[in-house]
């Protein structure tokens, strides 16, 4: 009796926070996988602890902020690993700030590494996805792309871009056999309120896990292939953002 293949992810931001939760989280649960984020010596070691899980895994380092080149690294990453059955956008940028205060660059750094890099990446795995007629891309959005805060305009606007890209890719490939997911968190408890963008005062102590939100990842990634998780959100139950 012929048993069926394993699954393969590609998952962005895997270095650390939820993309390194959700990475294990996957080689626990069989899955294989191509890990993709700037650091490299960070990456290797999370490949290290999934490949002692038992499963095949690769690193890749690669910088999505160079937004015209990602889905070409990211059809050659294919290229090396093998078909991917899962997308995990995960990678993305905190930023803080009112919007009278947003320089245009930053602005744009924000859109680009939230939302084009995302569009980039889905355009390096769906055409094989087509071809094979199947496929699971499940995007890292946040509460902040259903509801605008105050303070992080330029951040909210990039997550509710990656809401209407969600829903829109998904009515456009569901004919296809490809499902989309969109994974809303509230305030998750990682590095990304260490980092310079970021100017918030928060209890982390009450903040989501990043395994709590690589769990409903891999909840969704792997119901039957006639289900789909159109749209996931997940609050802290003390209630931060």
């Amino acid at each position: 009796m012929s048993v069926e293949q394993k699954k393969t992810a590609l998952i962005t931001g895997a270095s650390s926070g939820i993309g390194k939760a959700t990475a294990l989280e996957f080689a626990k649960a069989g899955i294989g996988i191509a890990l993709v984020s700037r650091t490299t010596d960070k990456l290797a070691k999370v490949a290290s602890e999934a490949q002692a899980l038992g499963v095949n895994s690769k690193f890749y380092p690669l910088d999505l902020e160079n937004v015209e080149t990602v889905s070409e690294n990211i059809q050659n990453i294919i290229g090396d690993f093998g078909n991917i059955d899962i997308l995990v956008n995960n990678a993305g940028i905190g930023y803080t700030g009112t919007l009278s205060q947003t320089s245009l660059s930053d602005w744009q750094r924000v859109i680009d590494l939230n939302l084009t890099s995302v569009f980039q990446c889905i355009m390096g795995v769906l055409p094989a996805m087509r071809d094979r007629g199947t496929g699971t891309i499940i995007n890292v959005s946040s509460v902040a792309g259903k509801q605008a805060f105050a303070g992080w305009g330029a951040y909210c606007v990039s997550k509710a871009g990656l809401m209407a890209l969600s829903q829109a890719l998904s009515q456009e490939e569901r004919p296809h056999g490809i499902r989309v997911t969109a994974i809303c968190p509230g305030a998750v408890n990682t590095s990304i309120w260490d980092t310079d963008t970021v100017n918030a005062d928060f209890d982390r102590s009450k903040m989501l896990s990043p395994e709590d939100v690589a769990r409903s990842i891999l909840y969704a990634a792997m119901l039957p292939k006639q289900a789909v998780v159109d749209e996931l959100t997940l609050m802290p139950s003390a209630g931060v953002l």
